[in-house]
């Protein structure tokens, strides 16, 4: 199931491009969870412990290898086919693991052996329900060291109390005035990648394992309720530290 580089690297580019359809300011979020995580292993001796949840491709831990080229970076992705595209094109970025976060075992699949000093994810969590997010919350709390940080950029709505509409709008309008249309979706990227042959027996296996996947509803919880759910969960503190419409950087200390 092994790919070309070259395969891998056109795949990537379009996959870079086509995720710039959905979240807005991509490059600038990446780069506000690249400070943070820098901050909190400032002056440390040892070389920073990242976790990388959904890391798809390697798109995040690729930037944070850049900017943290001592850290080392487990990378983790249900995804056969995302995960072989980052294995090809960011082979030295991480190590990347096969697991679903949240499922039993996926902890233990990590193979850590010290305390992480980081957990960083980008439009992953929120397709856990509420239970099973609550529950990731709790074993990502066990597995930081005191001070370590949770680091999660995603869509997270206002809860009812706050303009909900007026920032998914201000959110669309900033994403329309970035985006170059002729980029592909999501949809029409999967459509294209199903028409490679490298990456058949890939495809195979992502079908294969879909239908048991994904029985809990996604959680499509307001920010609110995840800080709610991160301090439930052992989490001393947790807020916003970038946000642009619904687009968040949620920082959670341990």
């Amino acid at each position: 199931m092994g790919l070309s580089l070259a395969t891998a690297e056109r795949w990537v580019e379009r996959w870079e491009l086509q995720q710039q359809r959905y979240a807005v300011d991509r490059e600038e979020r990446f780069t506000v969870i690249a400070d943070v995580v820098e901050h909190v292993t400032a002056g440390r001796t040892a070389p920073p412990l990242v976790v990388d949840l959904g890391c798809g491709p390697g798109s995040l831990a690729a930037r944070l290898a850049r900017r943290l080229p001592d850290a080392e970076i487990v990378a983790v992705d249900r995804d056969p086919v995302l995960l072989e595209l980052g294995r090809t094109h960011h082979p030295d970025a991480a190590r990347y693991v096969d697991a679903e976060i949240g499922a039993p075992g996926w902890v233990q699949a990590l193979d850590l052996d010290r305390p992480l000093d980081a957990a960083v994810s980008t439009t992953a969590l929120h397709y856990l329900d509420r239970d099973t997010l609550l529950g990731t919350y709790r074993q990502l709390a066990g597995l930081l060291r005191p001070g370590g940080v949770l680091v999660n950029g995603d869509h997270l709505p206002q809860g009812p109390a706050g303009p909900a509409g007026i920032a998914a709008h201000v959110g669309r309008c900033r994403a329309d005035r970035q985006r170059v249309f002729a980029h592909e979706d999501w949809g029409s990227w999967w459509a294209a990648v199903g028409d490679d042959p490298e990456l058949t027996d890939l495809l195979t296996e992502r079908r294969r394992r879909e239908a048991p996947l994904g029985t809990g509803r996604p959680a499509e919880l307001p920010l609110s309720a995840h800080l709610e759910l991160l301090r439930q969960a052992g989490f001393g503190k947790a807020g916003p530290v970038w946000q642009y419409g619904d687009s968040c950087v949620v920082v959670a200390v341990r």
